[in-house]
């Protein structure tokens, strides 16, 4: 009988990590009805990182708010009450690109992420964690940094529109107005460690992702160049500042610390623990690429897994790059015969992958 403890992340768009991880765990016990399988759905500070919370903290509450969503169309979500007087806050159930059909990567926006927070601190919170990922826009924060008092204006005093392309007339960046940091202070759970500027940063690498063709990348870096040129005392070369669109940026102005989201939710999970006397893990995402390894929970699971001599699978919707450090690797394009009947039925594939790894564990385990 062997221990395995399964902790992915979500499949973006597709499946939540609890429904991705029991899925697996299915497939597993499929081949494998005796063994233990402990289930841990992970998360980054992207998209299903307030349900990770809410599984691993008991008496977290939710705490519902109405905020305007990534075009301004109201949004129904919630944040998250930690017992602590801890509160967490996911840009990706307020301004997220699942939120948004068509995309709009010039108008989109981070103010519903801003309101959010704003409930939080008037709810007294001791201290904020904000998850980062899943953006739609590529704005620079500058929505969030509004919806938390501070001004964005053009040449005649007015107020720039929301969104990257109302970065295009921006002359001042007035921050004296933001609301103070919460006692506690402000954490951002970021996904991943790009800067905001450059073949690196938010617009090059992200902006694809929301919408942007190759001449709309261009106008998002021009107008996130002004932003950065406009507020004082932040280098766009800070790690992590491209996070989101550039949120990570604009928090990092408002005075919040750049953390690792993977690791703080691996910790309050107890994944460190689960992990003693384990045979093998299993971790995954929607897509394994050249940012996975840049801090998201597959790395993160695999790092502490090789602390501890336990050997790592990744089971991923697809795998675009070498999926260096783990033992198997399984890709449901592969299983399904390609990314539409993948998305399709994404729980179906999650389970064979499950099944494929167990009928292979004497290659991936720990004899």
């Amino acid at each position: 009988m062997s221990r395995v403890v399964i902790a992915p992340d979500s499949f973006k768009g597709t499946a939540n990590a609890a429904d991705a991880a029991a899925a697996i765990a299915r497939g597993w016990r499929s081949v494998r009805a005796d063994d233990e399988v402990l289930t841990r759905p992970m998360a980054d500070g992207g998209e299903g990182t307030l349900d990770a919370f809410e599984a691993a903290v008991p008496g977290a509450r939710r705490m519902p708010v109405r905020v305007r969503g990534p075009v301004s169309a109201p949004v129904a979500t919630y944040w998250l009450l930690l017992p602590d007087g801890t509160g967490v806050v996911e840009l990706a159930a307020t301004s997220g690109i699942t939120l948004l059909d068509p995309l709009a990567p010039l108008d989109a926006h981070t103010a519903g992420f801003g309101e959010a927070i704003a409930a939080a601190l008037d709810a007294g919170v001791a201290r904020l964690l904000l998850a980062l990922g899943g953006s739609a826009s590529t704005d620079g924060g500058a929505g969030a940094l509004t919806a938390l008092g501070a001004r964005f204006l053009d040449g005649d005093q007015s107020r720039v529109p929301l969104g990257n392309r109302g970065l295009g007339d921006l002359a001042v960046v007035d921050l004296a107005g933001l609301r103070p940091l919460p006692p506690g202070g402000v954490l951002i759970l970021g996904d991943v460690t790009n800067p905001l500027l450059g073949e690196r940063g938010a617009a090059a690498v992200f902006g694809p992702q929301k919408g942007a063709d190759a001449a709309t990348v261009v106008v998002l870096e021009t107008n996130l160049t002004r932003l950065a040129r406009l507020v004082p005392d932040i280098s766009p070369e800070t790690h992590g500042a491209g996070a989101a669109g550039g949120t990570g940026f604009g928090l990092l102005a408002w005075g919040a610390a750049m953390g690792g989201g993977a690791a703080l939710v691996a910790d309050a999970l107890g994944l460190d623990d689960d992990l003693d006397g384990a045979d093998l893990v299993i971790t995954g995402e929607g897509r394994y690429d050249g940012q996975s390894e840049a801090g998201k929970a597959p790395s993160e699971v695999a790092r502490l897994a090789a602390a501890r001599d336990v050997p790592v699978a990744l089971v991923a919707g697809a795998i675009t790059a070498e999926p260096r450090g783990f033992a198997a690797s399984v890709a449901l394009t592969g299983l399904a015969g390609g990314t539409e009947p993948a998305m399709a039925d994404p729980l179906r594939w999650l389970e064979a992958a499950g099944a494929q790894l167990a009928g292979g564990i004497g290659v991936v385990a720990k004899s």
